[in-house]
């Protein structure tokens, strides 16, 4: 019973690890291509690699090939990725923020009673 549970137990956690860096690496495609029909070849191109090895059934070989797709995506990433404007990072992040407290602001100026 042990056995069983740490079986379905590291399959899951392999699952989440190749979920995670198959996301990664789509993104990550997305910084390479210029055009969208450039990044549609690719991505399909990257399903073709994760589904080439998608009925593995050894745990150390998907460990294995899970830790070599890794070292690759590591190696291919881009130099400048593309950030959002408005995500941490972005060019527009936090270019107006809130004002302290104890700042207050007149919107009526000049037309006080």
């Amino acid at each position: 019973m042990a056995s069983t549970a740490g079986f379905l137990a590291r399959r899951a956690a392999q699952k989440e690890r190749v979920r995670l860096l198959y996301r990664r690496a789509l993104k990550g495609t997305l910084n390479w291509a210029v055009h969208r029909h450039l990044f549609y070849q690719d991505a399909s191109d990257l399903r073709d690699k994760f589904e080439a090895n998608r009925h593995v059934d050894n745990l150390d070989v998907i460990d294995r090939l899970i830790e070599d797709a890794e070292a690759q995506y590591r190696n291919f990433q881009h130099p400048d990725p593309y950030i959002v404007p408005w995500a941490p990072g972005g060019t527009k992040f936090t270019r107006n923020p809130p004002p302290p407290q104890g700042i207050e602001i007149v919107y009526n100026y000049g037309k006080e009673d």
